[in-house]
């Protein structure tokens, strides 16, 4: 008994009394071990009771006690655990699953590399025996062969450019050839090697020069007599004379390593056939030198025919140096060579573009701008030294293999009334960084700049900066981004990924594949989004590495070194204490103290000297103040400030061109003259009688400050460069007798001297000076606004508003003095002192018969309550007073209430409402009764 009881205390476990049961229970000392727990769970508690003694007794007491884990509750247990088991094997599974999709990716990516590895192999052995193949049949050229069949074709395309006839080899054109007398019997040529294999024919080098550019000019041919085999050496010595020395070429420092040997002339009868020998044993060095000397025959052809031409005219020769000049600068593009880079940063205003180049150069020049935003175009030359020391982070970079010499980026504003500057900085760049707030997406000004670039064709890479401003980063900028990406929590790590995403899909919109650029496989149709920081600097590396590493690849034949200039004008500036100033981006070419220099102007082209060229220290901005550094000669892909003479009006935005004559200058006048009208009618200088005089720093400031105002519909009538002197104060000063509205000078990015102020106050000129565009803007708008209000006040009283009303039927509630009608506003205006007066006779457009003033409007009111206006539609009650020193007028009597009851109008009042008070006029849609209302009146 006792052990059962014992088994039943131990089981009762799920009831709500247990614990007190327990506590009895060892009060009592019954409690024991179970040695069975898998039976006791199975009984049911038993309650304890020392006076039971038999088991009928024991069955009543059970049933007062509570009872154990009810049936469901096993159930529910049970299931429970079998879910908990089911969740666990699913888990296990998953796992096993997602470990088998690992090692089928695993395999499928070795064996996607295998097959690129075979694919590989198998493009290198086909090449490698094309290229055998090609020595075989003589065909094949190396390095130096192949630049000067691009040489030559180069110039046989500008030739034929020209206007040049070049018939083909197998042109039924031939030139026409003076007879030659001699021995009927023919000689060859045979050139006599060391070994017999290097053995071969020709029949006459000149003939064979001229043969693969056979120009249509006048050839002169010596007559040739043969008679005997020393006639034959004089006519040799003759013939290599007069072909640019070709024997020559075959001793100089590029065929060192050809064959050598000596030329002897063997007869040969009469019936046998000059042959050319095409062997494929025929050495890769002879064709060399056949090729540089067909080259220049045909260079000396030509040079001799535009000479001719020249003797015809001045402005042919002119033409044919140019031509040459060209010529010879395309033939000598160094493929091997690459000059640096021009890397444009484009976006929407406050995304982080002068913060990313602060964090590169290690600058606070964002910190120092008015308002902290960029309103001027600047240039920044980075070292290749710099380019290492910021890349060395990315594990792909290979130090060693960078090819370019640095890179010169160019910062441009993101502001709407910058277009012209952003425009400007698309031109010049080889390659552009798009930012974008990768908070924000695509923004207004992003999307101007993509299509800017579509327009311009112009490759890019999208910085998405501010990845700092994501939930709980963590900055590293010591480390790749790729591995500080996944460093990340995982909340943050999704957050980019949404947002990565969608910036994705936005670009998608737009016509462009994007991706992220270490999963772009195909960088040719995706554009690569690299994450950056500029305030933590995570990123920052990897956007250098990845424009190294497509400016080595994708941009290597436009990088390629060239002896021809290309340069454009990016900036136009007052220095003080040096006059004016140019800053010109240098692509190509190069640049020395003294050149004359053609630059453009708002008047047309200016010819000056260079004075002096100076370039900012490495990592500086230049158009920041700094100490510059004077250079003699600066070369490629430099950002470069020019001074010299009559400067002031350059026009920027054009190329610079560089006269190395005075017989060039005309052409390259000419040819800068189409420029400056194409572009002066698109900036649209469109000065006014009436307007505004602008004053800006430079001429970029000052074109989106005319462009800004061109769209705010404010006219202006001068315009300049450089702080305010008296000259400007004067020229504006002649408004006051236009309209003093105007008088105003708005003086942007510029500084006002304390003399120049106070002799503006005394000529009456209101001078507006600002650092940041808007607020010039904001400024010049509350004046005239209050300019406006108060002439408004001052002819309020001569200004009439033009109306019609219809009086309502019996609605005359006073029919004189003072009149009390109702009517309904039909067209225009109806305000309070406008004076009345009803129409007799025909429609409002002809002259009328007969006008009666009744009187002054001195009330309006509507539902009882007085108003100072009404519009067209509104029925309304008006109280009309007599007009001075007149008899009042009277309903019924000297008019009816079926006439037309109009504004009084005058050419004074007319011309008050045009200058005050035309935008109400405007708004109103007033101009129609004006025009009827003239033809009552008969106002001219």
């Amino acid at each position: 008994m006792d052990k059962k009881q014992g088994k039943g205390k131990k089981g009762n476990r799920d009831e709500e009394g247990q614990g007190e049961i327990v506590k009895e229970q060892k009060k009592a000392g019954y409690m024991e071990k179970s040695k069975d727990q898998t039976e006791e769970k199975a009984l049911p508690p038993v309650p304890v009771s020392s006076d039971s003694g038999s088991h009928s007794h024991q069955k009543n007491t059970d049933k007062n006690k509570k009872k154990g884990p009810s049936k469901a509750s096993v159930k529910h247990i049970k299931e429970a655990l079998a879910k908990i088991e089911e969740e666990k094997e699913r888990l296990k599974r998953e796992e096993e699953e997602e470990r088998k999709r690992l090692e089928e990716q695993e395999q499928q990516r070795l064996e996607q590399e295998r097959l690129e590895q075979e694919r590989k192999t198998k493009r290198k052995q086909k090449e490698k025996e094309r290229r055998e193949r090609l020595k075989k049949e003589g065909k094949y050229l190396n390095k130096a062969q192949r630049e000067d069949r691009a040489r030559a074709e180069a110039t046989l395309r500008i030739l034929q450019a020209q206007g040049v006839k070049v018939p083909s080899k197998d042109s039924k054109e031939v030139s026409k050839k003076k007879p030659v007398y001699g021995d009927k019997r023919k000689k060859r040529i045979i050139i006599v090697t060391n070994t017999p294999e290097e053995t071969s024919e020709v029949t006459s080098p000149l003939s064979e020069a001229l043969e693969p550019f056979s120009i249509e000019t006048e050839t002169v041919t010596t007559p040739v007599v043969d008679k005997t085999d020393t006639e034959v050496d004089d006519l040799e010595a003759k013939t290599s004379s007069d072909d640019d020395n070709w024997e020559a070429l075959a001793s100089s420092d590029e065929e060192k390593d050809l064959r050598k040997g000596h030329i002897e002339v063997k007869e040969t009868s009469a019936s046998a056939q000059p042959k050319q020998s095409n062997a494929p044993s025929e050495a890769e060095g002879d064709a060399e030198d056949d090729e540089k000397s067909n080259e220049k025959e045909k260079r000396a052809v030509e040079k001799g025919r535009l000479e001719q031409q020249g003797k015809k005219g001045k402005k042919s020769k002119q033409d044919s140096r140019s031509i040459e000049k060209h010529a010879e600068n395309i033939c000598n593009v160094d493929l091997d060579k690459l000059r640096a880079p021009v890397v444009c940063v484009l976006g929407h205003v406050d995304t982080g573009k002068t913060k990313i180049l602060d964090k590169l150069r290690r600058t606070k020049v964002q910190d120092g701008e008015a308002g902290g935003i960029t309103q001027q175009i600047g240039a920044t030359n980075v070292p290749l030294e710099a380019i290492i020391e910021q890349a060395k982070i990315v594990p792909s970079f290979d130090k060693d293999n960078v090819r370019i010499p640095g890179m010169l980026i160019i910062d441009t504003p993101g502001h709407e009334s910058f277009r012209n500057l952003r425009n400007r900085g698309s031109s010049l760049c080889d390659i552009a960084i798009l930012v974008v707030d990768i908070m924000h997406g695509l923004e207004k000004q992003t999307l101007e700049s993509i299509n800017l670039l579509k327009e311009k064709k112009c490759p890019f890479i999208v910085a998405l900066n501010k990845i700092d401003r994501l939930y709980e980063w963590k900055k590293s900028p010591e480390t790749d981004v790729v591995a500080t990406l996944k460093k990340q929590k995982r909340n943050t790590k999704g957050e980019f990924d949404r947002r990565a995403k969608d910036i994705i899909v936005q670009f998608a919109q737009e016509g462009l594949n994007a991706a992220l650029f270490h999963e772009n496989k195909d960088q040719r149709t995706f554009v690569s989004l690299v994450p950056t920081s500029a305030h933590t600097g995570d990123g920052i590396g990897n956007l250098i590495a990845l424009l190294v590493k497509l400016a080595q690849t994708k941009l290597a034949k436009t990088l390629a070194h060239s002896d021809e200039l290309s340069a454009q004008v990016m900036e136009v500036k007052e220095l003080p204490g040096e006059g004016t100033a140019i800053d010109v981006i240098l692509i190509n070419g190069s640049l020395r103290e003294g050149q004359t220099i053609i630059v453009p102007g708002v008047d047309g082209p200016i010819i000056t000297q260079i004075r002096g060229l100076f370039l900012p220290p490495p990592m500086k901005e230049l158009r920041v103040t700094n100490q510059c550094v004077q250079h003699k000669e600066v070369c490629t892909s430099q950002g470069v400030r020019i001074t010299g003479k009559n400067l002031e009006k350059t026009l920027a935005g054009l190329p610079l061109f560089v006269a190395h004559g005075e017989d060039e200058i005309p052409a390259l006048k000419k040819e800068l003259d189409k420029l400056i009208v194409e572009t002066i009618n698109a900036i649209a200088f469109k000065k006014k009688k009436k307007g505004v005089y602008v004053q800006a720093s430079t001429m970029g400031s000052l074109e989106a400050l005319l462009e800004f105002l061109h769209t705010s519909n404010v006219p202006y009538a001068g315009i300049n460069i450089g702080p305010v002197d008296k000259n400007d104060i004067v020229k504006a000063s002649t408004m006051l007798e236009h309209d003093p509205l105007y008088a105003v000078i708005l003086a942007f990015d510029v500084k006002v001297g304390r003399d120049m102020q106070e002799m503006a106050d005394s000529h009456g000129v209101r001078v507006f000076s600002a650092d940041i565009i808007y607020h010039l803007f904001d400024a010049f708008t509350k004046y005239r606004a209050d300019y406006t209000k108060a002439k408004q006040e001052e002819f309020k009283h001569i200004a009439v508003f033009p109306a019609k009303l219809k009086i309502i039927p019996n609605s005359v509630f006073n029919s004189r003095d003072p009149i009390l009608i109702g009517v309904t506003v039909e067209a225009g205006i109806l305000r309070l002192g406008t004076p009345l007066c009803v129409r007799l006779g025909p429609p409002l457009c002809v002259p009328a018969k007969g006008l009666v003033d009744i009187g002054i409007v001195t009330g309006i009111e509507v539902n009882h309550k007085p108003i100072d206006s009404a519009q067209k539609g509104q029925d309304i009650c008006v109280k009309i007073d007599p007009m001075p020193g007149e008899s009042p007028k009277m309903v019924g009597r000297h008019f009816e209430e079926t006439d037309c009851i109009v504004s009084r109008l005058s050419r004074e009042s007319i011309d008050a409402l045009e200058n005050w008070f035309h935008d109400d006029i405007v708004k109103s849609d007033c101009q129609q009764l004006i025009k009827e209302l003239k033809g009552t009146f008969g106002i001219i």
